[in-house]
């Protein structure tokens, strides 16, 4: 029987990802200890029109539980929590938000909206992950993290399927480690 986790978090890890993401995330997963008191957010690029299968894949790499992401979830450590498809997500309070993304306005970047509010929220006790992917979600949000005394770290562009979002990442000079995903 698996038991919940009620327990606050010492640590708030936000995990942005995108293109070859999901190895990097397995990887990852695999290689973190299951009660490290920490919770982890992945704020991962999805696509709109298929459900998302991430759970229950990333559920094999790991003992802690995880979850898609629901409106006013409290966070609670050794867990892992997704964000759902076609939403944004915060956290406020230590709760998770989720609100529509505004399709209208051209380029979404989730993971900047997801550090930013991190950073806010937990000052001093957020971390910031950028694996693989194409572009630069993430890059903005490290700011706001390294401004809020919290950690930054970067998959090794080396190690990632898509080298972008690492790249612009470590452009910033904001980075405390670059790692491949199994030493992160």
């Amino acid at each position: 029987m698996t038991t919940i986790s009620t327990k606050r978090p010492n640590y708030y890890v936000g995990i942005g990802s995108s293109a070859g993401g999901l190895e990097a995330l397995q990887l990852f997963l695999k290689n973190t200890p299951i009660d490290s008191g920490a919770v982890y957010i992945v704020i991962q690029h999805l696509s709109p029109d298929y459900k998302s299968m991430m759970p229950e894949i990333l559920s094999k790499c790991t003992d802690m539980e995880i979850y898609s992401a629901t409106e006013g979830v409290e966070l609670c450590a050794d867990t892992v929590y997704i964000i759902p498809p076609k939403k944004n997500m915060v956290v406020v309070d230590g709760k998770l938000h989720l609100f529509d993304k505004d399709m209208s306005v051209g380029l979404n970047l989730p993971i900047d909206i997801f550090f930013k509010s991190l950073a806010k929220d937990k000052i001093g006790r957020s971390i910031g992950i950028v694996l693989s992917g194409t572009g630069s979600d993430g890059s903005r949000g490290l700011k706001f993290i390294k401004e809020a005394h919290g950690l930054v770290i970067v998959q090794d562009p080396i190690s990632a399927k898509f080298d972008g979002m690492p790249r612009n990442a470590i452009a910033t000079d904001l980075v405390d480690f670059i790692l491949s995903p199994q030493f992160i």
